[in-house]
């Protein structure tokens, strides 16, 4: 286990040294996210948060579609400052977290828990079960985006767990529902190919 001191340390560097166009999780339009997200056919002042945005430009998109009530939490305040800064006076209608998501004393229910190529990072049994009992706790519906068993198996340095769909629906069966399940690729802005597991769920 990488202690959450290490790992700040690590991600505060990572967006303290490198631009949107040198990290491989940069998606200019997070299509299958906002798909997944509006495929729940909620009323746009749902409640949605996204574990480890950084600087992800999915809270730009959502706040175009309208909806009202985003959080975004990561453990780099450094990736929060960025994407603040992009969203200029915008940023006024984020809540903004930082914090491991292992350590997150959520307040409110979340309509939605979207987290893409978080989770994967999370290669203790203990801490995986640790995170899905804090999302059975507080989530209505979830979307989750890994490496799948075709992916990587390291993203910036880090070992990261690799996940075949019906894995991934065993660690949430006790509470959720599956929906959908697909991969696709992901071309990273400097031209390599990621292979994604897109699951989502909605509360048993």
């Amino acid at each position: 286990m990488v202690e959450e001191t290490d790992s700040k340390s690590h991600w505060e560097n990572v967006y303290d040294t490198k631009e949107p166009n040198e990290v491989s999780w940069t998606q200019l339009i997070p299509k299958n996210s906002i798909d997944l997200i509006q495929s729940f056919k909620l009323p746009k002042d749902a409640k949605i948060i996204d574990i480890g945005g950084g600087d992800s430009l999915l809270v730009d998109h959502l706040l175009n579609l309208g909806y009202s009530h985003i959080t975004v939490l990561d453990i780099s305040s450094k990736a929060i400052e960025k994407a603040k800064f992009r969203l200029g006076e915008l940023a006024q209608k984020v809540e903004w977290i930082v914090s491991d998501v292992l350590n997150f004393k959520p307040t409110e229910v979340y309509d939605i828990w979207h987290d893409r190529a978080a989770f994967h990072f999370l290669t203790e049994p203990n801490d995986v079960s640790q995170y899905i009992k804090l999302v059975s706790t507080i989530a209505k519906n979830v979307v989750m985006a890994t490496f799948s068993d075709l992916g990587p198996l390291k993203c910036s340095g880090l070992p990261i767990s690799q996940y075949k769909a019906i894995e991934l629906q065993k660690l949430f069966e006790s509470h959720f529902t599956p929906l959908q399940s697909f991969t696709q690729d992901h071309t990273t802005p400097f031209g390599t190919i990621q292979n994604f597991l897109y699951c989502s769920f909605k509360k048993s």
